[in-house]
């Protein structure tokens, strides 16, 4: 799905330690209408599109956990767990979610918009700082235990001390004390050890209810490989999970399982119900079974082991992207003095290949121990003496048997691979076993011995202040594939364990002062043409790197490269030398605190998973594990005692190493790397050779630190936007009032009992929708939908909307109102907001608390968006060549230039679905691009909905004084007119097609996708698919009135029966592609459909070699055709129907999901959404049947005249390169971001499944 979305402000305080600006090219999903933003937190649900490749941008440090990205962190924020929407998965959704991509500055998932309480501590925090600390059995594992962190100085070197805050001795010493008082510990936390030395770890949770997930940690890793292992560790973790019998027993049980490997540790976790109708009783110990079999008895099966090398094989090309490169070449410098540079989790493709079972069997004999292990239980628990009883009935005898090792298995070999990938996993499937023996008790004490003190077990050349020694000269990565420039900048400590009150003093005042350079940065470069496209500065622990890790990271064009370090270095200065001002400091700690406060609150709302991952990395990290209200109440108690010079002298440690670069006392860099492409496009000449020196970078860092600098000024922030006064004018003037929702009901309210969903009408035409819930206390989302989008430009205006959107947001202005002015209102009353246009919309999203008047905040800031934009020449501008960047990048992107050829190819060259081309943007004005956007912004076309935790005065109140007071705007009747979208007739030459890309290393890819009808039952060719099926229904002489009719009759039918068959084609390309035929490690299908337009379709896209991706498309074809020759069973229909129903029940706890429910509601140009497509959605799910499926599946044109494909292919024998120039190119189509940059991908494997 092509989408603009626009961040316009994002909360810097609340994420991790993390400063970032991107300012001129801010990172923006503008891609084709084949791809989909990934899932995150503010999003709904994901979007049935063609999945995206990784996002071009600004480097990525953070270490990606299975389907996220995540990393361990020293903020506070990151010491108490989180919540989030529940699953990253793929799905079809019976409403279009509208995916919230991250422009500019990072989308922060640290509980920005989490819930507040209403706790509060005694101001007199001295004399009420006595930390009573909570008894819970604790296991001999904790904070030392060898899967923590190393956390030691070297001989000699201390942290600096703090400030002196008090006056008198006694008052010191009282301080000094509170200080040292240790954190309290989880209260419901309970940690055990069995006598063969297996940790658990317990934690009852109720959400999602009647579920739980159960995750095994063995300490084990790619760090823990010999060099003839490297890749070992993730080739037992596909062999033992996929191999797992007790495993596939779960998959009727509506239980999710995967598992990854990384420098660390393995995992494998499974997420379950406690238990199921089909169930005598729990499931919990069928679930640790299962986890039992799969760690400690894996079965060694020699067709097993060829079965995972192929797909390991596959994995390791499918990931060897430039971002991944990227990402190893940092790592590689980063930690040149020990294994983690040369331990990357996916091995090497000649060792990969040469393994057999026995040299398997013998590492994991080594590791996987009960010792070595910790088991997590989260969830739905409420007999804790139970479930520890299952535990010890299930493992207890592991590791004290005293049996024989099992015999060799003969070896065999796979294929071929490329000789690195990213964190890597397994799937989904059956497997063939032999029982491993197990480990002797002799051997069990061996191998604890073997265990290291620290995890990882590496030792790391410490950047130490005060022992300056000759830097490292920068290092140069230089690649064909690169589009932009990239420097990073590290300096790496040891890890600081949270686990006093001085410590979490310490991190909050940290953050203060990163978030300050943040905001600074951001604003200041804005409203001009910055030099760099975005500046990163991060500070963060790593667990699985065993390092607290500063970095500093600039990306620009490679034109502005050096004015770009040269303003990076600058602004550290000033903030270094300066520091930040009283106004930062109140201002940053007070959204800090709310932002606590809303954590707190939501301590009954946070899942089970983001729990267990919490415990998990604050566990590796040794901090204390405290819940949410602890977390806070520490927060509050800590926070009067932080005085501006301790701030600015904590703060001014971190950033010493850029600051002070090159004196004696400051610590030297650990290493400075630049990712720069090999040839640039300059404007009149075309692509010429990129030439960079180290010595020249040093010359820029040099520059940066001659500059002048001034101290910052204090800026004047609005309290509101819209004064008692001029809301009192506004209600005078337009008399704003509710009017009937249905002229036929005449109501001015309609309430569901059912779902909670009022609907309201205002006296301007604008429908409004919202529910009161208590999902998430003290927080709420508003969304406004706008009809139109992309779908209304027209051939004069190609490329209007989406520019326009991008304007809007570059310029940030309101009324009379600054950016800096706008950005800061929404700092003080956490309010995030976002902008996006899709193809059939325009949407506005704000993320608000309740305290503070927080609401009517959001309210205010729509208000004057809808009545007050401001256009700016300057912003437009930056907008245009953010899509021209895009556009350029896209010949060095394997996976974009086949979507976007095969894209164009189906829809006829149709411009709306991919990114404009140059002549379009050179074509555009100011003028055309406001107009394209605003006469959208209609009153009879707008629509939007509010959920959260509100009364209904009040939100009545705000919907009647900031909605009712938009002027009146007629004119939807042009928006609803579009050009007609049309798939391509068939043509030989353009229905199969190749793309190849010149490359080190070989890869490729392909996508098959062909039409369908929307959401609807409306096809493109203008046929009522739903009307059909209704009479076809009724003439039945075997319908089921009750079941099978209500669904045939049902406006949802088609969004119902598509979702299905969906999670059924899915499983079976599984199956047979991937698991099978051994041709592929990543496939998937996925649906696209619209609600506005008449139109949707499915794609299909794999990964694979270049020797096997054309029988890899051949054997997607016929698993898409096969399903008469192979009827659907009801297994997979129950399978499919459980996956959707348990998606649906754990999303609906979330205000985003019912967002996407409501959208439409009172939408003129969607008009069969009612309320009920909302109510009936788990009855109709459960009244489909096969049957209904397959008149679902009669509607995908997949005949060789309807269905398209493109195959791309990369290597040193590609064939003939991809080129940028001419008509070939504007036929190419689609801009992008810049490549991100950043360690995080190389650390881990993917997910098995």
């Amino acid at each position: 799905m092509q989408s603009s979305s626009i961040v316009i402000n994002t909360k810097p305080i609340l994420a991790s330690i993390h400063a970032n600006s991107s300012c001129n090219h801010r990172k923006e999903s503008s891609n084709s209408a084949l791809f989909t933003a990934k899932f995150n937190r503010l999003q709904s649900k994901k979007a049935i599109t063609l999945r995206r490749p990784p996002q071009n941008g600004c480097r990525n440090r953070f270490v990606s956990s299975k389907c996220t990205s995540r990393r361990f962190s020293s903020e506070f924020n990151d010491l108490i767990p989180h919540s989030r929407l529940p699953s990253n998965s793929q799905q079809i959704s019976c409403f279009r979610s509208y995916n919230r991509k991250q422009i500019g500055v990072k989308r922060f998932t640290s509980g920005f918009f989490a819930d507040k309480s209403t706790f509060h501590l005694p101001k007199n925090l001295l004399d009420n700082t006595e930390v009573r600390k909570v008894h819970v059995p604790h296991a001999s594992v904790g904070p030392e235990e060898p899967h923590a962190a190393s956390t030691t100085w070297p001989d000699g070197v201390a942290e600096k001390p703090g400030l002196d805050l008090l006056d008198t001795e006694a008052e010191r010493i009282e301080f000094e004390n509170f200080l040292r008082f240790e954190l309290p510990s989880h209260p419901k936390l309970h940690r055990g050890q069995l006598k063969n030395g297996l940790r658990y770890l317990i934690l009852p949770n109720k959400v999602p209810p009647n579920r739980f997930e159960a995750h095994m940690e063995v300490h084990v890793g790619s760090i823990d490989e010999e060099d003839d292992e490297q890749g070992i560790a993730h080739m037992i973790e596909h062999v033992a999970f996929l191999g797992s019998k007790k495993r596939e027993k779960l998959l009727g049980t509506g239980a999710r399982s995967n598992a990854y490997t990384d420098f660390h540790h393995t995992v494998f976790h499974i997420h379950s119900p406690t238990s199921t109708k089909d169930s005598e009783g729990d499931l919990l110990p069928v679930v640790l079974d299962a986890l039992n079999e799969i760690a400690f008895h894996p079965k060694f099966l020699a067709s097993r082991v060829e079965k995972e090398r192929r797909a390991i094989l596959s994995e390791l090309q499918m990931m060897n992207t430039i971002e991944y490169r990227v990402d190893c070449q940092l790592l590689q410098y980063l930690h040149s003095e020990n294994k983690l540079s040369k331990r990357f989790p996916i091995g090497l493709e000649d060792q990969i290949k040469k393994w057999d079972a026995d040299k398997i069997r013998k590492f994991h004999e080594r590791w996987y121990f009960p010792a070595n292990a910790t088991l997590y239980i989260v969830g739905d628990i409420d007999d804790i003496p139970k479930a520890v009883n299952h535990i010890e009935a299930v493992f207890g005898q592991n590791g004290m048997e005293n049996e024989a090792p099992a015999p060799p298995t003969p070896s065999a070999f796979g294929a071929m691979a490329s000789f690195l990938v990213p964190k890597l996993t397994v799937g989904l499937s059956s497997g063939l076993s032999q029982d491993r023996s197990p480990v002797s008790l002799e051997q069990s004490k061996k191998f604890r011995k073997e265990r290291h003190a620290v995890r990882p077990p590496v030792q790391h050349n410490w950047s130490i202040p005060g022992s300056y020694k000759e830097a490292n000269p920068p290092q140069i990565f230089q690649h064909e594939l690169l589009q932009n420039f990239s420097v990073n900048m590290f300096c790496k400590i040891p890890v600081h364990k949270v686990r006093t009150f001085g410590d979490l003093r310490n991190v909050l005042m940290k953050r203060i002062f990163l978030s300050a350079l943040h905001f600074r940065i951001n604003t200041r470069y804005q409203s001009s043409n910055p030099p760099f496209t975005s500046v990163e500065l991060d500070h963060s622990d790593s667990g699985r790197e065993g390092c607290t890790v500063t970095t500093l990271t600039v990306s620009a064009e490679p034109r502005n490269w050096q004015n770009a370090i040269k303003v990076a270095v600058q602004e550290v200065r000033r903030l270094k030398e300066f520091g930040v001002t009283n106004g930062e400091l109140a201002r940053y700690l007070d959204a800090l605190l709310k932002d606590s406060e809303q954590l707190a609150a939501m301590i009954d709302n946070v899942s089970s998973v983001d729990n267990l991952d919490f415990i998990m990395e604050s566990d590796a990290l040794g901090h204390t594990v405290m819940d949410q209200r602890q977390g806070h109440e520490s927060l509050v108690s800590v926070a009067s005692t932080v005085t501006l010079e301790e701030v600015n002298s904590v703060g001014a440690e971190v950033l010493e190493f850029i600051s002070d670069f090159g004196k004696p006392s400051a610590p030297p860099p650990a290493a400075i790397v630049a990712c720069v492409p090999k040839k640039v496009h300059v404007e009149g000449i075309g692509e010429t050779e990129f030439k960079i020196e180290p010595e020249e970078i040093l010359a820029a860092v040099e520059a940066g630190l001659k500059e002048p600098i001034e101290a910052e000024p204090e800026l004047e922030i609005p309290k509101e936007l819209i004064s008692s006064e001029q809301l009192e004018k506004l209600l005078l003037q337009q008399c704003p009032s509710f009017v009937p929702v249905d002229q036929d009901m005449k109501m001015t309210k309609v309430y569901d009992e059912e779902t909670g969903i009022v609907q309201r009408r205002l006296s301007n035409g604008i429908p409004v929708n919202y529910k009161i819930t208590k999902n998430e206390a003290n927080c709420g989302v508003m969304r406004l939908i706008v009809g139109g989008g992309r779908a209304a430009e027209t051939a004069e205006g190609k490329g209007a909307v989406i520019v326009g959107v991008r304007t809007l947001s570059e310029g940030g202005r309101v009324g009379n109102f600054s950016r800096e002015q706008v950005e800061l209102f929404c700092v003080n009353h956490l309010i995030n907001c976002s902008l996006e246009s899709t193809e059939e919309f325009i949407s506005m999203e704000f993320r608000f608390t309740l305290r503070d008047d927080g609401m009517r905040a959001a309210f205010q800031l729509l208000h004057m968006v809808l009545e007050q934009s401001v256009w700016l020449d300057d912003a437009f501008d930056r907008a245009k060549q953010l899509y021209l960047s895009y556009y350029r990048s896209i010949p060095k992107s394997l996976e974009r230039s086949t979507a976007h050829k095969l894209m164009l190819a189906m829809l006829d060259g149709d411009e709306r679905f991919v990114e404009p081309t140059p002549s379009s943007l050179q074509q555009l004005s100011i003028e055309q691009v406001k107009d394209a956007v605003m006469s959208q912004f209609v009153s009879n076309n707008m629509e939007v909905s509010i959920v959260g935790d509100f009364t209904e005065d009040d939100i009545e109140s705000c919907i009647m004084e900031y909605l009712g007071t938009v002027g009146e705007k007629r004119g939807s009747e042009r928006v609803q007119k579009y050009s007609p979208i049309i798939f391509r007739p068939y043509t030989a030459d353009l229905q199969n097609q190749q793309v190849f890309l010149k490359d080190t290393d070989e890869r490729a890819c392909a996508y098959v996708a062909g039409p369908a009808p929307n959401r609807w039952g409306f096809t493109f060719d203008g046929k009522n698919l739903l009307e059909s099926v209704i009479n076809a229904s009724a003439n039945g002489e075997n319908a089921d009135k009750d079941l099978q009719g209500k669904l045939r009759s049902h406006p949802l039918f088609f969004a119902i029966t598509m979702g299905l068959l969906q999670e059924i084609i899915n499983s079976r390309l599984f199956t047979t592609v991937r698991d099978s035929l051994g041709l592929t490690y990543d496939v998937s299908f996925e649906l696209n459909l619209f609600d506005r337009l008449k139109l949707g379709w499915y794609v299909i896209s794999v990964t694979s070699t270049p020797e096997k991706v054309h029988k890899a498309v051949d054997a997607c074809k016929n698993v898409l055709r096969g399903l008469h020759s192979n009827q659907i069973a009801p297994r997979e229909l129950d399978r499919a129907r459980r996956t959707l129903l348990m998606r649906h029940e754990a999303e609906s706890k979330s205000n985003a999901y019912w967002l996407g429910l409501m959208a439409h509601l009172q939408a003129t140009s969607v008009p069969r959404k009612n309320i009920s497509c909302i109510k009936d959605l788990p009855s109709l799910y459960e009244a489909a049947t096969i049957e209904d499926v397959y008149v679902a599946y009669e509607q995908l044109k997949i005949d060789e005249k309807s269905l398209f494909s493109c195959i791309g292919v990369a290597g040193s024998q590609a064939g003939d390169p991809i080129t940028a120039s001419t008509e070939e190119e504007e036929l190419l189509g689609g801009l992008q971001n810049v490549i991100p940059v950043g360690r995080g991908s190389s650390t881990m494997t993917r997910p098995t499944t």
